[in-house]
């Protein structure tokens, strides 16, 4: 009768995975990211501010207020180049810039691709379609703000601008003159292999008067999902904006959340950013002025949010040049890249309460890797490094499964002798351990101490964006994606199972049962997780599984040769 049970139990695990594996066939994973789409009107023809923009009263002296809206002007008396974009391409970000009001509209990141399986598809990280708008705009008001009445027209040199040779830099400057002859230049500085980009703000004052305006910069996007996000069962990355603060250095802002957030504040330096799986956009403004940031909702579009901030007001004395300048950050989240651009922006890989264990794991990952070269074997070594320095823990823990395991025949008798009688029966019982020397919570305590390691080890390899589309070996492509064959839950779930024999069984009937269930629950949980993630809790099985079967057979040969004595 056992065989016959084992033989359809076989059969029934075996039609199961055909299923899933005809599941995932018929209805694959589609990508978020949807094909881009060409642009609203191809070029923006209408230099009117639109009033979702900063504005500053004139003669004020004062942070301008990031949340009072500019009345849109249709009219303008500037004129309207036929191009209105400019392209920059460095060798690690494509940028277009709109002449009208020198915003940032695009950003494609050639060395993220996409999709995994589609060469020449760079990731997109900001865009204006006609579906999505996630843009960064930037600009001048206040008392003589070129973009307080309307937006400001921007001229250049050229519509295309590239990184060649060996130039590490290249600089695309855009200029505007006020109807007061005050020139403008706005000049972007891109570095090679660097994702932030330099704004500096140039102000030519041949006028006879002194002009003063306030910096700011915003991030408006409207709400359609992550597209950086892999999907699956536990992923629950942060999207919306995130900002520092004097009194919290790093606060999350969900987009539903923003009617009831915190109001505007002011803050000397600081950032504001949109935060959303493995990529990272922010604003950097002047660290030695005094700023107020924000984040509302767009007046005109009720599914459009907008975060940003404004500087304090600067001045420019007649017959000089002033200058103001700011950063834009778009690209990964570089814990150690953030780190070097502005205070607390690296909190932005967010590995909650637990960040201070899961940056030196993700530290000893990435010098694993700098030896290795694959991210799924450094997911391993880091196994069992973290294996190896909880060895004295996970013995202790595993010397008092094998002793209850050594003394479950007498525990059975014990239940025999003494029946429904639960007052005897608990008395005889630790009289046993006593006599035995075991202590019953033994092996709970030191998996207990190692819970937090292995939650933020989790939080690790889930935020790591050198995890995306990472091969490791054969089939798995990508470690931050899903096992499109499942071989890995099932393994990982075949390890639970031999655990769960070697360990004993619960005296409780109903845990007994729960316990025998859970290596199949646990698998069907783990079936659309991260391959990466998978990886990591199938090599930790299987290390416990050796490392639990050393100890009870040591410990089975102890008291046999305790016994023969």
């Amino acid at each position: 009768m056992d065989s016959i049970k084992y033989f359809i139990f076989g059969g029934l695990a075996v039609v199961s995975y055909l299923l899933l594996l005809a599941w995932q066939a018929d209805y694959p994973r589609v990508p978020v990211s949807a094909p881009v789409e060409q642009s609203q009107s191809g070029i923006t023809n209408s230099p009117a501010v639109t009033s979702d923009l900063p504005a500053g009263a004139a003669g004020s002296t004062t942070p301008v207020a990031n949340d009072v809206p500019v009345i849109g002007s249709n009219a303008t008396s500037f004129p309207v180049p036929t191009n209105n974009t400019v392209t920059v391409h460095t060798d690690v970000l494509t940028v277009t810039l709109d002449r009208n009001g020198g915003d940032i509209v695009e950003v494609l990141l050639p060395g993220y691709r996409r999709q995994i399986d589609v060469e020449n598809d760079p990731f997109v990280l900001l865009e204006n379609t006609t579906s999505r708008t996630f843009v960064a705009k930037s600009g001048l008001v206040g008392r003589n703000g070129i973009d307080s009445a309307r937006r400001a027209i921007y001229q250049t040199n050229a519509d295309d601008y590239e990184l060649t040779g060996n130039s590490s830099t290249i600089v695309v400057e855009m200029t505007h003159t006020d109807p007061a002859g005050v020139e403008v230049t706005k000049r972007f500085t891109f570095e090679r292999g660097s994702y932030l980009i330099g704004i500096e703000y140039e102000i030519d004052n041949s006028s006879s008067t002194v002009w003063q305006a306030n910096v700011f910069g915003q991030i408006n996007r409207n709400t359609f999902p992550d597209p950086s996000s892999a999907g699956g069962v536990g992923m629950s990355s942060f999207l919306g904006f995130a900002l520092t603060s004097i009194d919290d250095p790093y606060l999350k802002i969900k987009f539903e959340d923003i009617n009831n957030a915190m109001p505007s504040h002011e803050l000397a330096g600081g950032w504001i950013g949109l935060s959303q799986h493995y990529f990272l956009s922010a604003w950097i403004p002047p660290a030695e002025a005094m700023n107020t940031f924000s984040t509302r909702i767009s007046p005109q579009n009720a599914s459009e949010f907008i975060g940003g901030f404004t500087s304090q007001e600067f001045t420019v004395t007649p017959g000089t040049v002033g200058k103001q300048n700011l950063s834009f950050y778009a690209g990964p989240k570089d814990q150690y890249a953030l780190r070097e651009i502005s205070s607390n922006l690296d909190l932005t890989i967010d590995y909650g309460v637990l960040w201070f264990i899961a940056s030196p794991i993700y530290w000893l990952l990435r010098q694993i890797d700098a030896l290795v070269g694959n991210y799924g074997w450094s997911i391993l070594l880091l196994t069992v490094c973290v294996k190896g320095i909880f060895y004295k823990l996970s013995a202790t823990s595993y010397r008092s499964m094998a002793n209850m395991r050594r003394v479950m025949p007498k525990m059975s008798q014990l239940k025999e002798r003494y029946g429904d009688d639960k007052m005897k029966l608990q008395k005889a019982t630790m009289e046993l351990y006593q006599k035995e020397k075991i202590n019953p919570f033994g092996g709970c305590l030191p998996m207990l101490v190692q819970m937090p390691v292995f939650i933020a080890l989790y939080w690790v390899l889930m935020e790591s964006v050198e995890l995306r589309q990472a091969p490791f070996i054969l089939w798995i492509k990508d470690l931050s994606a899903m096992d499109q064959y499942f071989v890995l839950p099932l393994l990982m779930g075949a390890s639970m199972f031999v655990q769960s024999l070697l360990s004993p069984a619960p005296a409780d009937p109903t845990q007994a049962k729960v316990m025998k269930f859970m290596p199949v629950i646990m698998t069907i949980f783990f079936l659309w997780f991260p391959a990466g993630l998978v990886l990591y809790w199938l090599a930790n099985s299987v290390l416990g599984i050796l490392q639990q079967w050393y100890i009870t057979r040591k410990i089975e040969s102890e008291h046999q040769a305790k016994s023969a004595t």
